[in-house]
């Protein structure tokens, strides 16, 4: 039976709607008409008014999924995780660890402080770790931790595991969400911290498929000409028709991929909604 996916930007840096909230963090609200997916919770600020304004009701979601432990990824799970309170919550085990960035002086923290571990952790029966590949929801998953095997990608910035700033993170609770449709497979990315290639090519080898659209952030804000560049190479050899980068994509490589991609760039503001079909009978590995 034919189903439309409909994927809709919850959160987001930017907004143009005047109703709707801007923030610098990133949401995700997946449908496939049977099921419901959040995928990341923003900051928290702007999640529940987003929601109520575009006629999302949180508290249908069967899935809360992290991206990874960042806080304008997580800042809003306390209101999801409690009003969706039958859902599951996807998230890898590296997402509750602190995390520092040495952009600043001091470090600032910037790990997942929305809601405590302990209070995760009371719930254990609605928690599923994800290290490898999983089934969030039938027809939907997420990659858990990405091979990293490009030689030009790296994490995309100064990030560390403590507030002296000396063990790098490498962000190994990196993960993105991927649906087979009939046109190919739908990606939905957090940040890309395991580098954007790296995920579309490792999501390419768990479907088999071809990738139809890509939305999200590639956190190519700090990234080299040459690394833009090289990016930009592998995206246009994967034949992408759709491609909304966002968030932590960056001024300069938002410009170098507009430039590249004219006909298939599509803009990933808050509000933006784009629908998929797909074959609700289908099985993928």
């Amino acid at each position: 039976m034919k189903q439309n996916l409909i994927v809709t930007v919850l959160v987001e840096n930017t907004v143009r709607r005047q109703e709707l909230w801007g923030e610098h963090g990133l949401a995700f609200w997946v449908d496939t008409g049977e099921h419901r997916v959040l995928f990341d919770t923003g900051q928290g600020l702007a999640l529940a008014i987003n929601a109520s304004r575009l006629q999302i009701d949180l508290s249908q979601a069967d899935a809360i999924v992290l991206s990874h432990g960042h806080y304008d990824h997580t800042g809003g799970l306390r209101y999801a995780f409690d009003h969706a309170d039958q859902s599951r919550l996807f998230l890898h085990p590296h997402a509750l660890i602190p995390r520092y960035s040495a952009s600043d002086n001091p470090a600032r923290e910037i790990g997942l402080t929305s809601i405590t571990e302990r209070e995760l952790r009371q719930q254990q029966h609605r928690l599923v770790w994800t290290t490898g590949p999983v089934e969030v929801a039938p027809g939907v998953f997420a990659t858990g931790e990405i091979p990293r095997r490009t030689t030009y990608e790296d994490t995309g910035g100064n990030f560390f595991l403590d507030a002296g700033c000396s063990q790098p993170d490498p962000i190994l609770d990196d993960q993105a969400l991927y649906i087979p449709t009939d046109e190919g497979v739908v990606v939905i990315l957090g940040c890309a911290h395991a580098g954007a290639v790296n995920t579309l090519n490792y999501i390419r080898e768990l479907t088999n498929q071809s990738v139809h659209a890509v939305v999200g952030g590639t956190h190519l804000v700090n990234a080299s000409l040459a690394r833009i560049a090289q990016t930009i190479v592998a995206i246009r050899d994967m034949n992408i028709r759709i491609f909304a980068p966002a968030h932590c994509t960056g001024p300069k490589a938002m410009a170098m991929l507009w430039t590249a991609f004219p006909n298939q760039i599509s803009d990933g503001a808050v509000g933006m909604k784009w629908t998929f079909t797909r074959n609700s009978g289908r099985t993928f590995s």
